[in-house]
């Protein structure tokens, strides 16, 4: 039940969403869209951003970051759920959208090559994991706000042709995907 009430809200405010961006919107137009009382929304979620970042997770959860296929999909379903997105990456906020998704990305492609290479990073690895995360995600932007024409299986293999070495052979063993 819980989670049927956390898809609900979540609609309620992509519908919202639509109309104007995350910073203009009030938590009280978000339950007066879903028909519940406050009490209600804030007992699943601590403030819209919170609930953007829940959207955001409840998607990203299902896909597996090294398979070209599964990314590719991932890419698709921004593009189909693009205002969403759109207002994720304009959001200028105290805590920007963009700012869970890079630590989101970052701890899953960490969590990855710690598990592949027996745990311990060294601070180079770690750092090119971050520089990794950060220019998909911006290129993950750029394809979704400015890019009609490359398709999504085309934009995840150039992201994972841009991967450092280092990262290729701890993620895929013999390197390059």
């Amino acid at each position: 039940m819980a989670e049927r009430t956390k898809l609900w809200i979540a609609e309620a405010m992509k519908r919202l969403l639509a109309q104007k961006p995350i910073e203009n919107l009030r938590v009280t137009e978000i339950c007066r869209e879903a028909e519940i009382e406050r009490p209600t929304f804030y007992y699943h979620f601590k403030d819209k951003y919170d609930l953007m970042a829940w959207i955001f997770f409840q998607s990203a959860y299902g896909t597996d970051v090294l398979s070209l296929e599964s990314a590719a999909n991932g890419l698709k379903k921004m593009r189909q759920d693009y205002i969403f997105y759109k207002r994720a990456y304009e959001d200028n906020s105290q805590s920007p959208m963009w700012s869970y998704m890079l630590e989101y990305f970052v701890r899953r492609y960490t969590d990855i090559a710690r598990e592949r290479s027996g745990g311990v990073l060294d601070t180079q690895t770690l750092y090119s994991i971050r520089l990794y995360c950060y220019g998909t995600l911006g290129m993950t932007r750029e394809w979704l706000l400015k890019d009609n024409i490359t398709p999504a299986e085309t934009a995840v293999e150039m992201m994972f042709r841009s991967m450092p070495e280092t990262l290729q052979r701890i993620y895929f063993a013999t390197g390059a995907p």
